[in-house]
């Protein structure tokens, strides 16, 4: 996403248009991955949150990204070969 295309959070919103909710969607994620907020919640969590949360992302990734997409946007593995 670029820069230009960030949004303050209170203007966080979903279901008018795309590129509102991709916007929306990109800053809720960094806001849910804060390490403070992570410090916090994920204590708090049930096992079955944990996998479920995992599962989620994980299929995902798996969906829309090419296992060389995967390794390079994902794990930040630039140097993974087919």
């Amino acid at each position: 996403m670029k820069q230009q295309e960030k949004i303050p959070f209170h203007q966080i919103c979903f279901g008018f248009n795309r590129e509102l909710d991709e916007q929306s969607l990109a800053l809720f994620l960094r806001l849910f991955s804060q390490e403070k907020l992570m410090d916090t919640l994920l204590p708090r969590l049930q096992e079955e949150e944990i996998t479920g949360l995992v599962e989620q992302i994980t299929e995902l990734l798996h969906k829309h990204l090419a296992e060389q997409e995967y390794h390079e946007l994902f794990l930040n593995d630039e140097h993974h070969s087919h």
